[in-house]
């Protein structure tokens, strides 16, 4: 048996929103038909397109940390990191350690992630 990653699944208060915000990070467009229930990102896309994203409207709020979050690798990485600020992220940290960088985000609704440079 094969298991693949399908898609990335995010609880959030507003589906639609939440996958407004997430289409401008990855440069892809929102399925259409997203409402604060329910939204996508390249859910009906060619499997060679995974992951695809998902956002469900969940009724309890973030409470504490991610124990699973995305990481997104850039060659620019002061670059990536302004404009998604500029998008609406929330700068964390920012962290090297045995040769690598990255600085730790969340979405507009706390959700972390990562942008790590890509290696030379």
């Amino acid at each position: 048996m094969t298991l693949n990653l399908y898609a990335v699944t995010i609880d959030c208060s507003d589906a639609a929103g939440l996958a407004a915000f997430w289409s401008g990070v990855l440069d892809r467009s929102v399925d259409e038909g997203a409402t604060e229930e329910f939204a996508s990102i390249g859910l009906h896309d060619p499997a060679d397109s995974r992951p695809h994203w998902m956002f469900v409207k969940v009724p309890e709020g973030k409470e504490t940390k991610n124990r699973l979050h995305p990481d997104l690798v850039t060659p620019d990485l002061d670059g990536d990191v302004s404009r998604l600020v500029a998008r609406g992220a929330v700068r964390g940290g920012q962290f090297e350690e045995s040769g690598a960088r990255w600085v730790t985000l969340a979405d507009p609704e706390g959700n972390e992630f990562d942008v790590v440079a890509e290696s030379a």
